[in-house]
């Protein structure tokens, strides 16, 4: 029962995919056809950030993190944050677990929501794509605007979520 649980949403992603072919077979392939090909690119990039993360987790000491990016950090933890979600590889859904391992070593809140937001839209390979499409004007606009919304995001939720809160969401983590 536990594993129904815990696969619940996995299995009625299934059995909607499975309606939508018997209600249009084109359309039921072509869903069933990219859900395989996006399993297959999760597939490719997790475990190989994941090796990244334990590598992250054994090397770097949790005394440094807290002295770099912990509570006290100031810019400097804000930096590091920008600096790793800017350099980043991979699709969001990789800076989750990231986030969390920064949190379990010490990491303010702040300066992990911080290198989310950084990471959804100011990587550099987004930066660049983005500035060769639609213009370099519109990316120093879209940073511009995002880096202080990103940084107000982060204070704000700094002062909102409770330590315990904190707590929970990385014990719910592992």
């Amino acid at each position: 029962m536990k594993l129904l649980k815990t696969y619940k949403w996995a299995l009625i992603f299934l059995l909607v995919q499975i309606a939508i072919f018997f209600i249009n077979n084109t359309i039921g392939k072509n869903a069933f056809d990219i859900t395989l090909s996006n399993l297959k690119e999760m597939l490719l990039l997790i475990p190989p950030i994941f090796i990244i993360m334990g590598l992250m987790d054994i090397w770097v000491p949790k005394e440094t993190l807290i002295r770099y990016m912990g509570h006290g950090s100031g810019i400097i933890g804000l930096l590091i944050a920008f600096v790793l979600g800017t350099v980043a590889a991979g699709p969001l859904y990789v800076a989750f677990p990231m986030g969390v391992l920064l949190l379990k070593k010490g990491a303010k809140l702040s300066n992990v929501i911080f290198f989310l937001g950084v990471w959804s839209s100011t990587k550099l390979p987004i930066v660049v794509f983005e500035a060769a499409s639609l213009g370099v004007n519109f990316t120093l606009i879209h940073i511009a605007i995002s880096i202080p919304l990103y940084l107000l995001m982060a204070f704000y939720m700094e002062k909102s979520v409770s330590k315990e809160a904190i707590s929970l969401i990385v014990a719910n983590a592992d």
